[in-house]
């Protein structure tokens, strides 16, 4: 979960569109108050951190053109992808399936335990410390690589 990476996106993208935070929750189905607690990623009274709902997220998702899926991880929903009613993915793009090289620990972690083949020999994701978890994931990756250009026809 990276609650502050998701305000930032959120806000970038508002940015980009050129929206303010009214016209913005507006276009979202959001009030512009809402809006600007997810951004900053935290309640300004409690200094409590604001989870969005999966329902807040899709409605973000269809305003902003942006991936669900890229955005239930950062909200903490690692096991929760969504599809459309032919089985694929809601705007998956293939770059947000599998990354070149994980950077960040949280989203290292995420991907491994949301495929849990991977989990097969009895060990527990959540458990490997921040470098082992980086580590394990790209050597995946390294893996996968090596796979595909086996079978590549």
């Amino acid at each position: 979960m990276d609650l502050i990476k998701l305000g930032t996106i959120l806000q970038n993208k508002r940015n980009n569109l050129g929206l303010s935070l009214r016209d913005a929750g507006e276009l979202i189905g959001v009030s512009h108050n809402y809006l600007s607690i997810l951004e900053k990623a935290k309640d300004p009274r409690s200094n409590a951190p604001i989870k969005p709902t999966i329902d807040t997220l899709k409605l973000i998702s269809d305003a902003y053109n942006l991936d669900i899926n890229a955005l239930l991880p950062l909200a903490g929903y690692t096991d929760i992808v969504i599809q459309n009613t032919d089985g694929q993915n809601i705007n998956q793009r293939e770059e947000d399936i599998i990354p070149e090289e994980f950077t960040n620990a949280n989203e290292a972690r995420a991907y491994v335990n949301k495929h849990q083949i991977f989990g097969s020999g009895g060990f527990d994701a959540d458990k490997l410390d921040d470098n082992e978890i980086l580590e394990f994931a790209n050597a995946l990756l390294e893996q996968m690589k090596m796979v595909s250009y086996k079978y590549k026809k």
